[in-house]
């Protein structure tokens, strides 16, 4: 893999999340940067078809929060004045986590109550009013366009929607694939000779259901939102958060829900589902509040991630971002953070230098993606129906973890910083850390110690 050849014309496939952040930082570098989106893009902060996960819970991490904003400074604010809600994530929502509540004081981890509609129309605006930059929708990409050798790719095959014209090339000395869960990258590659990128995958077998509100002041006793995971031996769940404009969104989990049992879209099933997990305040909202949207069914089978780092031949000029790099399963909330942090390595990587970019760029994402993607594995694992390779160690943190949660309900410490490993803020090591074993052994009593390796 060589180096970028020249920076006048880079293109994004997608306007997805990470299609934006992608966008904004090559701008820093490049002449012209197109994004090129499939979806008709709406006027106002509304969802679209090319993005269903739109219309359900969406949460920003606090590390994301902070990525956003050094991409798009000011943008917290901008969101807040949109009236996005700024919220003490440990105080403000009650997290239950395998049916214990972390005990719920300030903790100082600051998060953001938002509407993906919001979040996705303002980082698209600032992306949109940037030098340089077109956003084409409406527009479908057909295939790469190719080097007489297949060693480098020079752009995209477009066809645009709706004007009758026929495909055309955009030549480009960049192109960069965030197409999301839907990307073709595999099968385009494939056709120009390239291996497979290796792929690893955990079945999890999730449906969820959301359904927005119009929230009022005595819900949730007046706090921002709740969170009850489904663990183990209790496979439903339920997330519910604030948004903006007076309303609140639910979002009802089933992991390995099937033909035998489907998901409640009715009122009065969907309160009784979340009375079946111990949540009486959510079934309380279903039963009472005035709904603002109709229940919406979406399933998601497995999280994925592909190895492009692995390969030994690549072509030049292309890259993977964001989901269609690594898609995680979103009920742990990770993917728009991890976004926005591949766009700022991305930005490191083109400052420091043009000399294969790519091949830099997917080591390093490799190397970040590590402690996300193993959050989701080992917590999926924990399901004896999800494939995959379990270890002692594995088994060592689960009882353990099953301890520290014990004691978080008492000790607000542990619960920050269980939080703070969930927000990215930290690495899952640090709950391993000598001062929080002392804290779960003073009150959950004697666990046997795991290794931080």
């Amino acid at each position: 893999m060589s180096s970028v050849s020249s920076r006048r014309h880079a293109i994004v496939v997608g306007a997805s999340m990470g299609g934006l952040c992608a966008a904004k930082v090559l701008s820093e570098s490049f002449e012209r940067v197109t994004v090129v989106e499939r979806d008709e893009l709406p006027a106002e902060p509304t969802p679209r078809r090319g993005v269903p996960q739109s219309r359900h819970l969406h949460g920003l991490l606090a590390r994301g929060g902070e990525a956003y904003d050094e991409l798009f400074p000011g943008i917290h604010e901008e969101l807040i004045a949109a009236g996005a809600m700024a919220t003490d994530t440990q105080s403000d929502i009650h997290w239950h986590f395998d049916g214990h509540l972390l005990r719920p004081e300030p903790s100082g981890l600051v998060g953001l109550a938002v509407s993906r509609q919001l979040l996705e129309f303002t980082v698209r605006a600032r992306v949109a009013a940037l030098p340089g930059v077109t956003i084409i929708d409406r527009c479908d990409v057909a295939g790469l366009t190719t080097s007489p050798d297949n060693r480098r790719i020079t752009g995209v095959r477009i066809r645009r929607r709706g004007d009758g014209t026929a495909e055309s090339a955009l030549d480009a000395d960049l192109v960069v694939d965030a197409a999301g869960r839907a990307t073709r990258s595999p099968l385009w590659l494939g056709e120009l000779g390239y291996p497979r990128a290796p792929e690893e995958e955990v079945r999890i077998q999730l449906t969820y259901v959301s359904q927005v509100y119009r929230r009022e002041p005595h819900h949730l006793d007046g706090r921002i939102g709740a969170s009850y995971n489904y663990y183990p031996g209790q496979p439903r769940g339920s997330f519910i958060l604030a948004q903006e404009g007076n309303r609140i969104i639910l979002t009802l989990v089933g992991v390995g829900v099937g033909e035998s049992e489907e998901l409640p879209t009715r009122n009065a099933e969907m309160a009784e589902y979340a009375e079946r997990f111990g949540a009486p305040e959510i079934a309380e909202i279903i039963r009472t509040a005035t709904p603002l949207t109709e229940p919406v069914l979406m399933r998601y089978p497995a999280s994925i991630r592909r190895h492009y780092e692995q390969l030994d031949r690549f072509p030049d000029g292309y890259l993977v971002v964001a989901d269609a790099l690594c898609s995680f399963n979103p009920i742990y909330g990770q993917g728009m953070t991890v976004a926005a942090l591949e766009a700022l390595l991305l930005s490191r990587l083109m400052r420091e230098g043009d000399g294969e970019v790519n091949r830099r760029f997917f080591l390093a994402a490799a190397t970040m993606l590590d402690t996300p993607w193993g959050l989701v594995v080992s917590s999926d694992l924990r399901f004896p129906e999800v494939a995959g390779e379990r270890t002692e160690e594995m088994s060592a943190m689960d009882e353990y973890l099953e301890r520290y949660r014990e004691a978080a309900v008492k000790d607000a410490v542990l619960g920050t910083e269980l939080l703070r490993v969930a927000n990215m803020l930290d690495e899952p090591a640090r709950l391993m850390a000598p001062d929080l074993q002392e804290r779960v052994l003073r009150e959950a009593g004697p666990v046997r110690r795991a290794s931080a390796a």
